[in-house]
């Protein structure tokens, strides 16, 4: 029996790589060959994924973080040239202590110093995976990093963060570093959301980051005077394209300033060419640390089980919790079920994946 082992990571417990570990040794102690393929969806994880599938190497920088204090980070580069910058890495929501997040003044700047960085190595192409961010600044840190400057009515330059983003009168590319222009960006988005609205930035988004619901509605109307400015000054229209309120609108700046946006499970997926493994696989093992409505809505495990389904092949899924259990999984397996308690679950998440995967093979042999 060959399983195919395609975990996202268990956010807090495991990166993807330990938890398709976890469960490779409950496939192999129960008698089941394996080939682990741990996949991201461009949130956290996914540099990792795609240099350990493609081969490369890392390297350490230093960056700022999101509220400005420096960061340790790393980039990646592929075999083929292909540079990887992670935005988590620098801007994300992991990196902020929960008692000091602030979406009025997280920036992106760090990420634009990582895609500097990653610039300066002369890259084939460059993939920017945006998920899991700790701001709502509509990526105009990011794009300062790269000469893009955004003024006031008046003429002075806006503050960074998401508190200034509603003042911003006019947005001059006009320096932007000759290096982005140069090359194929392809951003890989965790969510494919609008940048305003109800599944938005600020609104959906927000309140994770911090945000209180005064400073929702600030920053809302924040979002909705850059996607102007960015379709009048740069000739994009963003505001209703799909993922440009990933990572705090730091798609819709992406996408103005010239790069392609896609969903990043898809982008993870084919670069370790998951499809061709999967045809060859008697059943397709997944998971999460929750699943939930959002894992739908383009979550890495979602897009393996559609891979599976296209391939014909089963595919359970293993998580820590789970709040819904949807049809694109034959079977759902919860380690909060297994230990009787999320606390339990969260505290042994290895041991328990191990447990669920050699029960897997058994009842589905």
């Amino acid at each position: 029996m060959l399983v195919v082992v395609a975990p996202d990571k268990f956010k807090g417990s495991l990166s993807a790589a330990e938890a398709a570990e976890a469960i490779g040794r409950g496939l192999r102690a129960a008698g089941a060959d394996i080939d682990l393929a741990p996949v991201a969806d461009g949130g956290e994880g996914t540099l990792d994924a795609l240099v350990m599938a493609k081969g490369g190497g890392v390297m350490g920088v230093i960056a700022r973080g999101p509220l400005g204090i420096p960061v340790r980070a790393h980039l990646g580069r592929l075999t083929d040239g292909t540079g990887i910058v992670e935005l988590a890495q620098a801007s994300g929501l992991e990196l902020v202590p929960e008692s000091e997040r602030d979406p009025m003044r997280a920036s992106t700047q760090g990420t634009g110093e990582l895609i500097k960085g990653a610039l300066a190595r002369k890259p084939t192409r460059l993939i920017v995976a945006i998920g899991g961010s700790a701001t709502v600044d509509g990526g105009t840190g990011l794009a300062r990093a790269l000469g893009v400057r955004f003024y006031d009515a008046a003429g002075g330059e806006v503050p960074g963060g998401g508190e200034g983003m509603q003042r911003i009168a006019r947005i001059d590319a006009s320096g932007l570093d000759p290096r982005w222009s140069a090359v194929e960006v392809i951003v890989a988005a965790d969510v494919m959301s609008p940048l305003t609205g109800a599944d938005g930035a600020a609104r959906a988004f927000g309140p994770q980051k911090g945000a209180t619901p005064e400073q929702i509605g600030h920053l809302e109307r924040g979002l909705e005077a850059l996607g102007a400015r960015i379709e009048g000054d740069l000739g994009v229209a963003v505001s209703d394209a799909p993922g440009a309120g990933a990572a705090g609108g730091v798609g819709a700046m992406l996408l103005g300033m010239g790069a392609t946006l896609r969903s990043g499970a898809d982008v993870v997926l084919e670069a370790i060419e998951l499809a061709a493994r999967i045809k060859g696989a008697d059943l397709v093992v997944t998971g999460e640390g929750r699943l939930d409505e959002s894992t739908l809505a383009g979550k890495g495990p979602a897009a393996v089980a559609a891979l599976a389904r296209a391939a014909e092949v089963p595919c359970v899924a293993l998580v820590g919790e789970a709040t819904v259990k949807p049809d694109a999984f034959d079977e759902v397996r919860s380690l909060a079920e297994h230990f009787g308690s999320v606390d339990e679950a969260k505290a042994r998440p290895g041991p328990g994946l191990q447990a669920l995967a050699a029960r897997v093979v058994s009842d589905w042999r």
